[in-house]
């Protein structure tokens, strides 16, 4: 096996605002990065300026996703976890205010002026690429190149991706063949084999592991409860209202009716999406834009289903290995995938979250076969946010996502896995290859589809 997953749960699991973990995470810790790069840069010339070029669906849609004002934090030493949301929705509303980021013994000015969303071809290997510069007149001091490619990641030129860990596991695998490999070879649960993994890969014990993935729904269940609270327009040009507080109370209406879960069940995924849309703090699972369907599941696992909080974190487990094979095979990124990478994984994986939860035993057989159901569903879906905004299909779009996810789980578990004629390895593949085939207008530039509707909102 040449090219094992190293990729740790909390690096799929990420904590930071909306609305976007390619166009807001990422750009912040790409800036970031490069603040810490040219922090200690002395001497001759005297830089006199930063520029920040953004290419692909990064200049695209940038706008709508706030990449400018994730760029600013980055470059003022923010990072996803501890920004604070309104701090971070304040940066550049005054275009006239400048911020300041030092380099050896002064300050560099920043502003809008000197962010550019570069609407020429740029030859990378990536959609999401973005070239920062540290300048003296005419001459470049230092420059950088970075590719957000999906869920916050990011790589810069010449380098892997910087989040994953380069630690070695003690059972490697590639695709979920493999996995099962494993599993049979050494007679271990997907519990036990994923969390021996975690802990070789962040040198956290067991009860460490236990208490973040516990901070990760907790992060997860806060955004649902103050979406259900939040009335009110979301920011933007779109003026779109807020639908889940209308929706629970409607919800808590029907509650003896036999559907009422699944009116529950939307209006905690609209929750949490509408507050990623508004910039809140919220979990990429595995994206930002798919921020609602493992938080609104998992929020209906615990009140409505009653799980503790093992069969919870066994279930988390089995969606972080299902988010690992797609993003390790395929792509995450809707600039890659259109938003089958993107609510298509996030669905997938919710599927993988409820098959392990309702078995003890972990199958992996039908954890498998929910997964790729699906996924199945979502092939060639296309990324088309109206005017850039994580708003118009993408909210909706959560909920949509999550309510496949439990039909994938039904579906899986009604039958006999084994006789699931299409493996996640294959339908992953067929993932891949539809995401690079399908039109760039398709994945989130906001050039086709339902982004063409804006003259409509």
């Amino acid at each position: 096996m040449t090219n094992p997953i190293t990729t740790s749960v909390f690096d799929l699991f990420k904590v930071g605002p909306g609305p976007s973990s390619s166009h807001t995470i990422g750009p912040m810790k790409a800036a970031f990065d490069f603040r810490q790069r040219i922090s200690a840069l002395a001497g001759r010339p005297v830089p006199d300026a930063i520029h920040v070029h953004l290419y692909g669906s990064l200049s695209a849609t940038g706008k709508g996703h706030g990449t400018d004002r994730a760029v600013v934090a980055g470059l003022l030493g923010w990072q996803p976890e501890t920004t604070d949301p309104d701090a971070l929705l304040a940066l550049l509303k005054d275009p006239t205010t400048l911020y300041p980021v030092p380099v050896g013994d002064q300050l560099i000015l920043v502003g809008p002026q000197h962010i550019h969303f570069e609407r020429k071809r740029y030859d990378s290997p990536f959609a999401n690429t973005m070239v920062l510069r540290l300048t003296a007149g005419s001459e470049t001091l230092a420059e950088e190149e970075y590719y957000s490619v999906g869920g916050g990641f990011i790589s810069r030129k010449g380098e892997p991706e910087i989040s994953p860990s380069t630690v070695s596991v003690p059972y490697p695998y590639s695709t979920m063949t493999e996995l099962k490999q494993q599993l049979t070879q050494h007679s271990l649960s997907l519990d036990a084999l994923l969390l021996a993994n975690e802990m070789a890969l962040t040198s956290r014990s067991r009860t460490e592991v236990n208490q973040r993935l516990d901070q990760l729904l907790e992060f997860m269940h806060k955004a649902v409860r103050r979406g259900l609270r939040h009335k009110g327009v979301l920011p933007g040009s779109i003026r779109l209202s807020r639908k889940a507080p209308v929706l629970y109370q409607q919800a808590k209406t029907m509650a003896n009716a036999s559907d009422s879960f699944l009116i529950f069940l939307n209006a905690y995924c609209l929750a949490a999406s509408e507050e990623n849309a508004a910039g809140g703090i919220v979990v990429t699972a595995p994206t930002s834009g798919a921020s609602g369907v493992i938080p609104g599941l998992t929020f209906l696992a615990k009140h409505h289903f009653h799980y503790d909080r093992a069969t919870l974190r066994a279930g988390m487990l089995a969606a972080a290995a299902v988010g690992f094979l797609v993003k390790h095979n395929a792509s995450i990124s809707g600039a890659e995938m259109g938003c089958m990478g993107e609510i298509g994984t996030a669905s997938a994986m919710g599927a993988a979250f409820l098959t392990r939860c309702a078995q003890p035993s972990g199958s992996i057989s039908a954890i498998e076969a929910a997964a790729e159901i699906a996924i199945e569903h979502h092939l060639g879906m296309t990324c088309d946010p109206i005017g850039g905004y994580v708003q118009i299909p993408c909210i909706e779009r959560n909920a949509m996502g999550a309510v496949k996810a439990y039909n994938a789980y039904l579906l899986a578990t009604s039958g006999a896995p084994s006789s699931q004629k299409i493996s996640l390895d294959a339908v992953i593949k067929v993932m891949k290859a539809t995401g690079r085939d399908m039109s760039t207008k398709y994945k989130e530039t906001s050039e086709a589809g339902l982004a063409l509707s804006a003259t409509e909102c």
